[in-house]
């Protein structure tokens, strides 16, 4: 990444000094995209975004991508890594309607667990990597699973790519195989609706969450070489949210949203901090949080809206910390976007709401998005506008604010949009069933 000079003045108080050192040591954020849901862990970028585009209209690059993966794409820089499930040798047919409505679907063949590392300028492939060769346990729901829908993260230095039971990579990037590590675990899923919890990178640590039908735990590791340096077992059942770190009065939690009960955990050492019941069975949105509130969320049977006080310990279920709830049209599978003290939530079947954070009051609820598709992906959003992507290849430019308006609906044909959109220096990657496409206005 190419930084501009900077000529320190000659005589310069040491205050400027350290504010001088912060701004060149300080990443440009507008440039990276190190984790599916930003750099602020809300869904928010730091630039703009396009808001028009189509089959023919500013699409800078598209790139196949083999195999099968909904992982969502990260950038560093000039540099976009994502992951992908590639079968070995003739799959035969499935039938179109295959596993839509439920799980186990999937070829049980050997498959290629593959790392890509893509040009973010081309399009062009860098290197590609198979981290592993295996033959999956179980499948996955048919039309919006994968054998690679855990995102991977990226520290600038390096990229890490979570595979689930097939295990964690970390590559430098020129890739090279830097270290692994295999759990021993053979994950069960709810209904073999796949798996697909992304790992969360904080410091010098790697989060990793294992919560299915069998013996759940959280470990942290050490991102230099794999190293476990704390592991909690967990009272859980199948689970796809991620964990978030949070910090409150100088103290690193680890929250983790989940059926039974969501926890935090205290980030240096793992121990509970707090606990509080009430979320719905397979809980797939990640927390965002606000000054001192965390919001946890389910969509599917007892589907629950939690807005959670931080500063408290022990069991937070039904006291005064849960400062406000929702039960309708919350979220089952996409991600809430969280800026400007408005949260941001769709359903699966096209409605959006947009709540005031901090009080729980809606700006808008249950408001019908348009063009009558379902929709799997976590909205985005940049510069005042949202981007909701669907099934149907549409993706939807709304105004950010108290009012629901659409700005453009903006439709690539035969696309079918399940991972996550990323925006990086006022530039759009989206991630379809085969393709990565680069949307930009800026001339080539």
């Amino acid at each position: 990444m190419k930084m501009q000079s900077h000529t320190t003045p000659r005589f310069a108080p040491p205050a400027l000094l350290v504010l001088l050192a912060m701004l060149l040591a300080a990443p440009l954020q507008a440039e990276h995209w190190a984790s599916w849901r930003g750099p602020n862990d809300n869904g928010m970028a730091e630039s703009d975004a396009p808001t028009r585009w189509s089959d023919t209209e500013n699409i800078k690059w598209k790139a196949e991508i083999p195999g099968r993966g909904h992982s969502s794409p990260v950038i560093w820089g000039d540099r976009i890594f994502l992951t992908t499930a590639i079968p070995v040798g003739t799959v035969a047919a499935q039938p179109s309607n295959a596993g839509r409505f439920g799980g186990g679907e999937g070829p049980l063949v050997e498959h290629h667990f593959d790392v890509l590392c893509i040009d973010k300028n081309s399009g062009k492939l860098l290197w590609q990597r198979t981290a592993n060769v295996a033959t999956p346990h179980e499948g996955y729901h048919g039309q919006y699973g994968s054998f690679a829908s855990n995102s991977p993260v990226t520290d600038g230095e390096h990229v890490f790519a979570f595979f689930g039971s097939r295990g964690l990579y970390a590559y430098d990037f020129e890739g090279n195989l830097k270290w692994k590590k295999d759990f021993g675990v053979k994950m069960a899923m709810h209904m073999a609706f796949g798996e697909g919890i992304a790992v969360v990178l904080e410091e010098d640590r790697l989060l990793v969450t294992f919560d299915h039908n069998g013996e759940s735990f959280i470990t942290a590791l050490d991102k230099r070489s794999g190293k476990e340096l704390w592991r909690q077992q967990r009272d859980e059942i199948s689970n796809w949210a991620a964990p978030l770190v949070v910090e409150y009065e100088g103290r690193k939690q680890v929250v983790v949203a989940a059926t039974k009960k969501v926890r935090s955990y205290d980030f240096k050492t793992g121990e509970l901090i707090w606990e509080a019941a009430g979320l719905g069975q397979n809980t797939i949105p990640a927390p965002v949080q606000q000054g001192d509130m965390v919001f946890v969320m389910s969509g599917f049977r007892d589907p629950k809206l939690m807005a959670i006080r931080l500063g408290r310990s022990g069991d937070l279920t039904g006291t005064d910390a849960i400062v406000w709830s929702e039960t309708r049209a919350t979220s089952y599978t996409a991600s809430p976007v969280l800026h400007d003290g408005k949260l941001y939530f769709i359903t699966d079947r096209g409605m959006i709401s947009s709540f005031d954070a901090a009080t729980g009051k809606p700006h808008y609820h249950q408001t019908r998005l348009p063009g009558g598709h379902s929709y799997k992906a976590s909205p985005v959003g940049a510069a005042g506008k949202l981007y909701v992507a669907s099934e149907g290849g549409d993706v939807l430019v709304l105004k950010m604010g108290p009012e629901f308006e659409v700005i453009a609906t903006n439709t690539l044909k035969d696309q079918i949009f399940v991972a996550s959109p990323a925006i990086v220096d006022g530039e759009i990657f989206l991630r379809g069933q085969s393709t990565l496409f680069c949307i930009s206005e800026k001339s080539r």
